[in-house]
């Protein structure tokens, strides 16, 4: 079991920043593949980024290229997200995704979700 709690969302104008921390618990974090994912009113949930076991491998979807990073702490046991220069598009549930059978960073998701934080980005 994987126990996952995002926080950092909230509202912010168009070219603005924001960091999503997710804190997991209840497995060695280091053996754990993570990931972001995102949903949007109407719309499924989507992928955003990912990195692999050791921090060593990551992967973005092409709409956030460039403009977000993700990382890891392992020693804190904590995933992060920052995320520039942000779009009204940006908009949406961002969800922290665990997977412990991911090594490297990849698109899928695994099992384990947290319950998500809001970001909603301005005009």
């Amino acid at each position: 079991q994987v126990q996952l709690v995002e926080s950092g969302g909230g509202l912010v104008q168009a070219g603005g920043s924001l960091r999503l921390s997710c804190a997991a618990s209840g497995r060695t974090f280091s053996g754990v593949g993570m990931g972001w994912f995102r949903q949007a009113p109407g719309k499924e949930r989507e992928f955003v980024a990912s990195i692999g076991r050791s921090g060593s491998t990551t992967l973005y979807a092409d709409s956030v290229k460039g403009r977000f990073t993700i990382s890891r702490d392992n020693t804190k046991n904590t995933l992060y997200l920052q995320m520039n220069s942000l779009k009204p598009e940006d908009t949406a549930v961002y969800y922290c995704n665990a997977d412990p059978a991911r090594v490297i960073a990849t698109r899928t998701a695994g099992v384990y979700w947290g319950q998500g934080t809001q970001v909603t980005v301005s005009a």
